[in-house]
Parts: C-alpha cells; structure tokens; sequence
C-alpha cells in the first residue's frame, strides 16, 4: 500500500465533486439571466454553489497529491484563496512571489486550516516567502490555542488522539516529513506564527 493513499483518495474526491459542482453553477447562472427567477433564494443557491466550489479547489491543494516536481501558479493560488475568503471569515494575504512548489503551498494550506481552528469568528492570516523559508502568521479578536493539539504539529511522536474535524493536523507532519521541512510554531498574545523551511 502506498504512503500516500490519504492523499490520492483526497485527489480522487475533488476531482469527482468539482466538475458536478461546475454544472450546478453553470445551471444557476442560466436560470438566472431570466427575470422571473430573481430573489433571495436564487441568491441563496447561487452563493452556496460559490462556497462549495471554493472549498473544493481549496481542499484539492491542501489534501491532493503532490509530487517533488509539480509547480503551482500564483495566480491559481491567489484566485483559490480569494473565493475562500468571500466565503469564510478569514482574510488572506499572500506575499509570495512567483510560481511555488506544490508541496509547499500544501503545506501553507494545511497551515491555514489549523488556524483556522485557532480563531473560530476569524482574523487575518499573511503568508510570506524568504527564499526557502516561510512564515505565516494569523491573529484575530478571539484565539482558542489548543496546546496539545498544536504541539502535535512538531511532536507528532506523543500520539495526539486527532478528531475529523482536526485531521489537518494529523497530516500535516506527514507532509512536511516528505517535503524534508521543519516547522515551528510560537504563540505571542493573540497571534500565531508558524514558520517553515
């Protein structure tokens, strides 16, 4: 069995979900040029649709595969965490130059979903890049730190008994073990920054 079945099932799930997804929005957007269907239910379904195939392309980075060589455009980076953002209660700052390895933006993707655990009503997140190093930092009005849970990042050896709704947590020294990176997390008030390189 391969190492990185979790992965390939997280690829095969996206890639069957975001082309149905696709033709909903495509069916609400026609029924919309007419008149007729104008309202907030239309509004409602059409914005649903929005949140589902952002999530989608989100999820498709963060859980995929991702092999040593693959690259990832920043403008596909930039327009994913854009349609998150109308979505979510997080706003997002990418300041990262170029094309990156897809390894490491699933890295920082995975990174942005344990913050956003950490800050439950949502806050600022800017992501930087320094040659081989990155750095993202999160903070907003009210953080719930979970030590035990952030220290499963960098000591995964302890056995953090993880929930589905924490998985990003359990994958993430996976990935960052086969991307041969080393994270580090410090917590200063109500910020979080989590550096790797």
């Amino acid at each position: 069995m391969r190492n990185d079945i979790a992965a390939l099932v997280g690829s095969r799930i996206c890639h069957d979900l975001i082309s149905p997804i696709g033709a909903i929005g495509n069916g609400v957007e026609l029924i919309g040029l007419t008149e007729s269907t104008a309202g907030p239910e239309m509004a409602l379904i059409s914005e649903s649709v929005e949140n589902a195939n952002a999530r989608i392309r989100f999820f498709r980075v963060a859980f995929g595969a991702a092999s040593a060589d693959q690259i990832i455009g920043r403008t596909e980076v930039l327009s994913i965490l854009s349609a998150t953002a109308k979505s979510g209660r997080f706003t997002y700052y990418w300041q990262v130059d170029n094309d990156q390895a897809r390894r490491d933006v699933r890295i920082a993707f995975l990174l942005l979903q344990c913050f956003e655990t950490a800050f439950p009503v949502g806050g600022d997140i800017t992501i930087i890049q320094d040659a081989d190093k990155w750095t993202l930092t999160a903070h907003g009005d009210r953080m719930n730190y979970d030590e035990g849970l952030w220290d499963s990042l960098t000591r995964p050896r302890l056995g953090y008994e993880h929930s589905a709704a924490e998985v990003q947590f359990a994958l993430l020294p996976i990935v960052l073990q086969e991307a041969r990176r080393a994270l580090n997390v410090t917590v200063t008030g109500d910020q979080i920054t989590a550096t790797f390189k």
